[in-house]
């Protein structure tokens, strides 16, 4: 939908829209209501302030430069998961050279037990947040226990003069076993289709973004539900590879990190976003240098072992054309 109110600025043609999974991002503190003990000075990781000053520093150089080559900007939109609470996200935005820029950023509090949520930044001279909420991921392991996972954060928004619907993504992992735990990301799945399903109640064709870390693939039960809706296109589909991906387990590339656009990103009316392109940001900065895992994403830590790096995961993004 187009919003002919929004008070033109210096619109770019190319706008990019980032995913990035920042692996761990605690802040130094313990919270005594999630199990943050790790990372503490005190704790197994030795998580003290000089380490988490130099991981915000990595990832702010990392954001920063997703889709510079192309738009000389960083990311318009930047979906953001593992983050401890707010206080981290705004460290993050305060840090050198994402500083420079006019961000904010949306966040919840989310019941997981570790205490890690997702997040939205957003670049302010780009998008205005309209309303946001916490989607509860209602799941119960076999027990009848509630497993308490990340909500789906969800934000409706204008981006340059379009209204868009976001979706944030941190699906639960496959710790217990792919096939064992396939039903809780078929949940998540079920659980956008529904939030989508009521929007569509009131909207006609809403513009769509749904990104995250979805803990699947583009060819999973989970992601292959969730495509069931024809609205949807995958353009990371095209982007799995035997030699490439967004993290790397046991020596082989996966691409859990994906960001899913409606099919009305693929129309060119004047004052609407275009899709342009799919990608991961897999720069060798962001690698490993030498040894067995070369190529690999640079991690923080390998275990206890503190590494230095930025993230287990590759930041993932796609690029719209804005028409004018």
């Amino acid at each position: 939908m187009k919003l002919s109110f929004f008070k033109k600025k210096s619109v770019n043609i190319l706008h990019t829209v980032a995913f990035y999974n920042l692996e761990n991002l605690f802040d130094t503190k313990d919270d005594f209501n999630t199990l943050d003990d790790d990372f503490t000075p005190n704790g197994s990781k030795k998580w003290t302030p000089k380490r988490y000053q130099k991981k915000l520093s990595r990832l702010a150089k990392t954001i920063g430069e997703i889709g510079r080559e192309s738009t000389g900007l960083p990311p318009v939109l930047i979906g953001v998961a593992e983050v401890e609470n707010g206080t981290v996200v705004q460290d993050l935005l305060t840090t050198d050279p994402l500083n420079w820029y006019n961000y904010d950023y949306v966040h919840y509090d989310s019941p997981d037990e570790r205490g890690i949520d997702n997040a939205l930044l957003y670049n302010r001279d780009n998008f205005e947040v309209i309303k946001s909420e916490a989607i509860p991921l209602i799941i119960y392991n076999p027990t009848g226990q509630r497993d308490t996972t990340r909500d789906i954060l969800y934000v409706h928004g204008i981006l340059n003069g379009e209204e868009v619907h976001i979706f944030v993504n941190h699906w639960p992992s496959r710790r217990n076993g792919e096939v064992e735990t396939d039903y809780k990301r078929i949940t998540a799945a079920k659980t956008i289709i529904d939030f989508m399903e009521k929007l569509e109640e009131s909207i006609e064709s809403p513009n769509y973004i749904v990104m995250g870390d979805f803990n699947d693939g583009p060819s999973s039960a989970s992601i292959q539900t969730l495509m069931s809706r024809n609205s949807l296109h995958n353009p990371m589909e095209k982007l799995k590879s035997p030699v490439r991906g967004s993290a790397n387990y046991k020596r082989s590339w996966i691409l859990f990190d994906q960001i899913i656009v409606s099919h009305n990103f693929f129309n060119y009316e004047k004052g609407t976003h275009s899709f342009a392109e799919a990608n991961i940001f897999d720069e060798t900065f962001l690698t490993e240098f030498k040894g067995k895992y070369k190529g690999n994403p640079r991690r923080t830590y390998v275990g206890r072992r503190y590494m230095g790096g930025f993230s287990d995961h590759f930041p993932v993004y796609v690029q719209f054309k804005y028409n004018i």
